[in-house]
């Protein structure tokens, strides 16, 4: 099943809104066919390993990561493909909340196929977490929240020069995190600081471009920036209460489509109406602050370097309610990595 995982890796960026599947067939313990699902629209993780086993799959046993789907999509049904090779066993890493394409499992249990689901479900539901989120029906995105930070929670030094607090390693992952996403998000304050372009630059870049997206009540985005300047390559929306309405006029005959929201999860459902279905927020301290308070984040990405900032420096957050430590919510880790000389670390904030 670890390997199923780890062969569904290599269609990041490219098979969303599917999930990443991978499959592994295995007779008398011998691998003797791997797939995954390589590109949306096109076949099937199961479909690519039974074609690599031939007559090698009768008798044998299939791992796939996702449970195998049981209706017509873009493709046909991988249950009818695995019945038809005459697989005799089939273990999956996690349920399909999907309705329209869940029960898998029952209907090879129909055909005298034994089954097994669960294993390795922890990794398997990390590994899809966004899909899963929106099969089960949410309405709004699955946010992730990531953040670049010191040893002492610091987003940037008290000058605020821009400056790396990260190394080239941490950089290359979250372009790959970039690669993933539906959108990337900053606050204004970041926006008006850094004039990021947001792309993908430092991995393989994904079947579509993320949208980028700026949180700005005041529709104060610059025309010569270059998100507007790019807009018509890639969309850019910008989130406005609606109080400036020249402005916003201007950033829309500039291309940047304009979405007027009160409040945050009135943005986040408008987000999901133009297809975002996994947000990657990137700061800054304002905008992280906020959607922590509101309980609309869902998994917190830290990249930690080892270094101190000091008085002075914007605390990542500062602005949020404050608690006391006893009755803070304590977040679930999910993974640690170290990259270069940074610590990565995922939390499960709100779901899984």
């Amino acid at each position: 099943m670890r390997r199923a995982l780890e062969l569904a890796e290599r269609g990041a960026g490219l098979v969303a809104p599917n999930p990443k599947v991978g499959a592994v067939i295995v007779r008398n313990g011998v691998v003797v066919g791997e797939g995954w699902h390589q590109r949306f629209g096109e076949a099937h993780a199961e479909v690519h390993a039974l074609g690599a086993a031939g007559e090698q799959a009768r008798g044998a046993t299939a791992y796939v990561s996702l449970e195998p789907c049981n209706h017509h999509g873009k493709t046909g049904p991988c249950t009818e493909a695995l019945i038809a090779a005459g697989i005799r066993r089939v273990v999956c890493g996690v349920r399909d909340p999907n309705p329209q394409a869940a029960g898998g499992l029952e209907r090879l249990q129909q055909e005298g196929i034994v089954v097994q689901a669960a294993v390795c479900e922890g990794e398997a539901r990390l590994q899809n977490a966004p899909f899963l989120h929106l099969a089960g029906g949410a309405a709004l995105p699955f946010v992730t929240l990531k953040l670049a930070l010191s040893i002492d929670g610091a987003i940037a030094g008290a000058s605020r020069r821009r400056a790396w607090l990260t190394g080239a390693e941490a950089q290359a992952a979250v372009h790959a995190l970039r690669a993933e996403a539906d959108a990337l998000a900053v606050g204004i304050g970041t926006a008006l600081a850094d004039d990021p372009a947001l792309t993908v630059r430092l991995a393989s870049p994904p079947r579509v471009a993320p949208r980028r997206v700026v949180f700005d009540r005041g529709a104060r985005l610059p025309l010569r920036s270059a998100l507007v300047q790019t807009a018509g390559a890639t969309p850019v929306t910008v989130v406005t209460d609606g109080r400036a309405p020249d402005a916003e006029a201007r950033l829309a005959e500039a291309g940047v489509d304009i979405l007027i929201a009160p409040d945050l999860p009135t943005a986040l459902r408008g987000l999901r109406q133009r297809g975002v279905g996994h947000l990657l927020v990137e700061g800054g301290a304002l905008l992280a602050a906020s959607l922590v308070d509101a309980g609309l984040v869902h998994h917190l990405i830290t990249f930690q370097a080892p270094v101190i900032l000091g008085a002075g420096a914007v605390g990542a957050f500062a602005t949020m309610t404050g608690r006391d430590a006893d009755v803070a919510p304590r977040f679930r880790v999910l993974e640690r990595r170290v990259y270069g000389a940074d610590l990565m670390t995922r939390y499960a904030v709100s779901g899984d």
